[in-house]
């Protein structure tokens, strides 16, 4: 079984950070209740040197926060776009972007829910328990326009689930009890400072 997967291809390997963070510069990860979080996403209709701008400030900023993936509205970006760094159950890694996600309905009969962890960049600081299916596939584009379909498994099926959420202007928030949402607000408010003086570190030593 190849150990690194890069849009869904298989390769020997793949450098960490991905390349793309290595061109990029760091944005302001949005955060809960910002208005560009809360709605659907524009497809994106122009392919070109800003789209791939893009990305690859998407990836150096995800590295910087500490995450496994990240959509274009929580960089303040209103469009249908996510890029992510995720290793699956098994420690393979999958590494990419998706352009345009949708994500594919599954079978109830064959599907199973894990109820798992989860957090969000735009959430700081809180993880909260939220059941996803163990699989799911994602079809879209990459930065070119060509068609390309990601398929994954346990927590990287969890990532592309929760990415294509923020494209469809949901955060995991919308999926948890308005009891468990209060108590994930509560670790926000805990814990928020020291997640973002975590990554104001981490800019600085970058632009050290």
């Amino acid at each position: 079984m190849p150990r690194v997967f890069v849009q869904g291809s298989p390769v020997d390997s793949y450098p960490r950070p991905a390349p793309e963070a290595l061109r990029g510069s760091v944005r302001r990860v949005t955060e809960v209740g910002e208005e560009v979080l809360h709605k659907p996403c524009r497809d994106v209709t122009e392919f070109g040197p800003d789209l791939a701008a893009l990305i690859d400030d998407m990836f150096l900023t995800m590295y910087v926060a500490d995450g496994a993936g990240l959509a274009a509205n929580q960089v303040g970006v209103d469009l249908r776009l996510f890029v992510y760094d995720c290793l699956d159950d098994d420690g393979v890694r999958h590494v990419g972007h998706v352009v345009n996600p949708v994500l594919d309905p599954l079978d109830p009969a064959g599907r199973r829910l894990l109820d798992e962890g989860e957090g969000c960049l735009s959430v700081p600081g809180a993880v909260m328990d939220v059941p996803r299916p163990d699989r799911a596939v994602v079809r879209g584009l990459d930065k070119d326009g060509t068609a390309l379909v990601i398929e994954g498994t346990g927590y990287f099926a969890r990532c592309l689930a929760h990415e294509t959420d923020h494209v469809n202007g949901q955060v995991y928030l919308d999926r948890l009890s308005k009891r468990d949402r209060k108590e994930a607000l509560r670790q926000v408010a805990d814990r928020r400072d020291e997640v973002f003086a975590r990554r104001a570190a981490k800019t600085a030593a970058l632009s050290g």
